[in-house]
């Protein structure tokens, strides 16, 4: 047995015993037959996937066509769950091996921290590190999912199953211990089989705020704190200068979730007041019962250790009286401390209690204040290894979440902001027609609105709903910045930015409320454009610079630090033009982004509005990061963080903290260590670049072709995929299009992507490549493939972009999708296009393969191959269900148990695929 093989035993163990107690909780709740039937269905998905047995795949068929509606859903749900249980078991691996490999001593591992910093210090770069800390920013950013599928009672169960696996792997157990583990792994199983997977209603915005805190509680909270401490630790050990620093803050995580009102009405000033309101609220819980931890650990008598004068003077203050803590000053201080933040919290979320004299704190930074009164006290009185614990993680955590706990960013479309903007000049100048206007006309009416100390808007006005709700929303904002701070809500990203006049028609809309003040040029949120589209990214740069040579916008940088965010979107990017024009669209963007803020002097932060799967800019964020052009990163980065992705890398508090490290980990190493190595190599650079450009051209034109460009393809898609009972679900409180057509152009990027995904094609992922290269070669006959192959070598870019694809052609099936084109009624255009995607998908193995040298796809990655072999069985048969009950739906079966089928199939086929969406 390899050595791999030996590590992954405890896995296939861990996989097997989570089999057996599903089973074992199938046979209890359905008998004997049910349990034998789906069991039945999984050997023979075994045998088909392991040994490609074509006798076994017709054999699957027949079982599956043979099954009544309520069998169909008892094996849907068998496979469903068992999916969940693999994604769990191996996390916990994962786990497993890391601690293993720290516990050994071996040398850091490529993405961790300590990673980072050796090879900082190796590189002679230390001085380096103080001025990067100062200045760097890390942001992941939770965003709702159009499509989120699973259920945070789902995850809960998940959660405790986690917990039970990790016993087993942290404590030496007696015989009776591993019994009890064992027997409460089996109740867990029991309450997973018998919690609802799919949702009864549909999700509202508070709903998807709730979900997505509940991160914070399992990871965010904690894990974040302790990373810090763990970085200023792991600095001082190598340099002495560290000794005792504290890091800035520089990694914060953010959220759309609220605020993101693109396409969804359903986000309004209320629900932003609700969002802030209930984030504040779970901070604020967090602190108080830090507090009385605190307290109850430092129980310090004045006379056997004495105190500083500030923290005797800090419990006078307090109110409590309790004879018992008389001489304990640190008890007396933390419960007037307690006492303060629980009457800010009856201010700033409406719960808590407050004593009669007991003054709420005005601001985070006053708690602070009394938290270092604590901290500086223990020192100064040799205590410091108390200082060190809770205390030390508390009085960051306070640093990093304030009051508001996470930056709420606002979204909406810059076609919403010129409406509102059209209707407050017409308002105001009777007979002015602004979205007549050119562009030029319309920068030159903006600037002089924003030069001038008028307002547009009118208490005695009648506005149209749209133009209410917008500045509405602009006035929660200021009404926010008061009451909680401006961190909570710093930025105003644009959508569909694609034109100077889209900034400042925002800045004119935060003008009217009171965020931008005209006389200072002062501005009080960034005003972010969002660059989607491949026109828009080609047109990003010079938009910028336009903008730079604006005076009036230059002067609200300067009170921005001359700062600009510019957020890249590489999901409608991709749905646009291609995975690898989308991807190569965006790289060029940042190169020349790069060098438009550097005319101009301006600092640049990117903020990557990636997705979960390689569709919507997914993949691995340490490649990824580490991939981008020389000057892009600078010590700041900003990364969306979606749905099914959010759960899978922050629910588990260890994975949590791991990829937060990550984050970091690439941002340093981007920053600090030579650029030469994130760049196609001197000797051949020029030659890559061209060489990508080609195969972009050719790329694009396939995609654009097929998708854009081919009669009936957009039947074609809606018919073959399960498009519209995705539309359908419960899943959401955005709709699944932007407007109410079948258009794709309509479509958002996340269910485009994830229908691809069902149907096991993927093919936003990889569509047009094979094409390219094939295009490349016949027109470099000579020195084609050397050049290509030399890209993949030494172009981290490339590599990436190939990897991600590897990844994308590894979970596809074009056997499994072919059963879905039979779903097209019309076959003539089901037999044209799909042939095209066949012949399409073949091709870009081959060139995958002839590019990167493998003979299989994955071949450098053993890890994927495992987690493919382990968990594809179950997610075959789910999609062979999956398509028969989308034949019985479309022939008229259309009853609420046929619903529940497909539904069902949708959710155990993105579990299984987890980066689907």
């Amino acid at each position: 047995m390899q050595m791999n093989e030996v590590k992954d035993e405890l896995l296939s163990s861990d996989i097997r015993q989570l089999g057996r107690l599903l089973g074992d909780a199938i046979r209890n709740h359905l008998g004997d037959p049910a349990f034998e039937r789906i069991e039945h269905v999984r050997q023979l998905a075994i045998r088909f996937r392991r040994d490609n047995d074509e006798a076994a795949r017709a054999q699957l068929s027949d079982a599956l066509q043979a099954l009544s509606q309520e069998e169909t859903t008892q094996l849907t749900r068998a496979f469903s769950y068992f999916s969940l249980l693999a994604n769990i078991a191996e996390d916990q691996h994962h786990i497993r091996r890391t601690r293993a490999h720290l516990i050994a001593g071996s040398p850091p591992r490529q993405g961790s921290l300590s990673h980072a910093v050796g090879n900082v210090f190796d590189a002679g770069k230390a001085d380096a590190l103080e001025t990067f800390f100062e200045d760097a920013f890390v942001s992941p950013v939770f965003t709702a999912h159009p499509t989120e599928v699973q259920r945070k009672s789902i995850q809960n169960c998940q959660m405790a199953i986690a917990r039970l696996l990790s016993e087993r792997d942290r404590v030496q157990m007696t015989p009776e211990e591993a019994e009890q583990n064992e027997e409460a792994l089996g109740r867990g199983i029991v309450t997973l089989w018998q919690t609802r997977l799919l949702r009864t209603s549909k999700l509202s915005v508070m709903d998807e705020v709730a979900n997505g805190l509940s991160f914070y509680d399992h990871t965010i909270l904690r894990e974040l704190p302790k990373l810090y401490s763990s970085l200023e630790t792991m600095l001082a050990q190598r340099d002495a200068r560290w000794e005792d620093a504290e890091l800035p803050n520089f990694m914060k995580v953010g959220s759309w979730i609220g605020g993101d009102r693109d396409g969804n009405p359903f986000v309004t000033a209320d629900i932003l007041r609700s969002t802030l309101q209930t984030q504040a609220d779970k901070v604020l819980d967090f602190y108080l019962g830090e507090l009385r931890k605190l307290a109850s650990q430092l129980s310090l008598a004045q006379i056997l250790n004495a105190c500083s004068e500030p923290l005797r003077a800090l419990a006078e203050r307090s109110a409590d009286a309790s004879p018992h803590r008389v001489d304990e000053p640190y008890r007396r201080a933390l419960h007037g401390i307690h006492a303060r933040l629980d009457a800010t919290r009856v201010v700033l979320s409406g719960k808590g209690r407050q004593a009669d004299g007991v003054q709420p704190y005005a601001a985070a930074a006053e708690l602070l204040t009394d938290l270092d009164v604590v901290q500086h006290s223990l020192v100064s009185n040799g205590l410091r290894a108390l200082a060190r614990g809770r205390l030390r993680q508390l009085r960051r955590a306070v640093k990093v979440f304030g009051f508001s706990l996470a930056p709420l960013d606002l979204r909406q479309n810059s076609d919403v902001h010129e409406r509102v903007v059209g209707e407050l000049f017409a308002g105001a100048q009777p007979g002015l027609v602004y979205l007549d206007l050119d562009e030029e006309q319309r920068i030159s009416l903006l600037l002089a609105e924003l030069e001038s100390p008028r307002l547009l808007t009118s208490p005695y006005a009648q506005y149209s709903e749209e133009t209410t709700s917008e500045l509405d929303i602009f006035r929660a904002v200021r009404e926010a910045h008061v009451k909680y701070g401006k961190e909570s809500v710093p930025n105003c990203i644009i959508s569909k930015a694609a034109s100077v006049s889209d900034l400042l028609e925002v800045a004119l809309l935060l003008k009217e409320v009171g965020l931008l003040r005209q006389d200072s040029r002062e501005v009080d949120v960034n005003i972010i454009p969002l660059f989607e589209t491949i026109d828009d990214l080609r047109a990003g740069p010079a938009i910028m610079a336009r903008a730079f040579g604006l005076p009036f916008y230059r002067g609200l940088l300067e009170s921005r630090a001359d700062q600009q965010e510019v957020m890249l979107g590489y999901s409608d990017s991709n749905k646009d033009g291609g995975f690898l024009t989308s991807g190569w669209e965006l790289y060029k963007a940042e190169i020349e982004l790069v060098t438009v803020f550097k005319q101009y002097q301006i600092k640049l932060r990117l903020f990557h509005g990636r997705g979960g799967s390689v569709g919507r800019g997914g993949g691995p964020s340490y490649e990824a990061i580490l991939a981008q052009p020389a000057g892009a990163v600078q010590g700041q980065i900003r990364l969306t963080e979606q749905g099914e992705v959010i759960t899978a890398k922050y629910a588990n508090p260890e994975v949590g903290r791991r990829n937060l490290e990550v984050l970091v980990a690439a941002t340093i190493q981007s920053t600090l260590l030579p650029q030469a190595q994130l760049q196609p190599k001197a000797s051949a650079g020029a030659g890559h670049l061209a060489a990508m450009e080609e195969l972009s051209g050719t790329a694009l034109n396939a995609y654009r072709d097929l998708v854009y460009g081919t009669e009936g393809f957009e039947q074609y898609f809606w018919e073959s995929t399960v498009i519209a009972e995705i539309a359908a679900l419960n899943i959401g409180s955005r709709p699944a299009s932007r407007k109410k057509s079948t258009s794709i152009e309509d479509l958002r990027a996340i269910p485009w992507v994830l229908s691809w995904a069902q149907c096991r094609l993927m093919l936003p992922g990889w569509f047009g490549f094979g094409s390219a290269v094939q295009a490349y070669l016949a027109a470099h006959p000579a020195d084609g493939a050397d050049v290509l192959r030399g890209m993949y070598t030494d172009w981290p870019f490339f590599t990436s972009l190939l990897s991600n694809m590897d990844m994308v052609l590894a979970k596809s099936d074009i056997a499994i999708a072919g059963k879905y084109a039979e779903l097209v009624k019309d076959k003539v255009l089901r037999d044209a296009i799909f042939t095209r995607i066949r012949a399409e998908y073949a091709a870009t193995l081959d060139a995958l393969k002839l590019i990167t040298g493998q003979e299989e796809l994955q071949q450098a990655n053993p890890l994927m191959q495992r987690s493919i072999r382990n968990r594809f069985p179950y997610i075959d048969p789910l999609n062979h269900v999956q398509v028969e009950l989308l034949k019985r739906f479309r022939e008229g079966k259309q009853d609420a148990a046929a619903r529940t089928g497909i539904h069902l199939s949708i959710n155990g086929i993105a579990a299984g695929l987890r980066n689907s969406g």
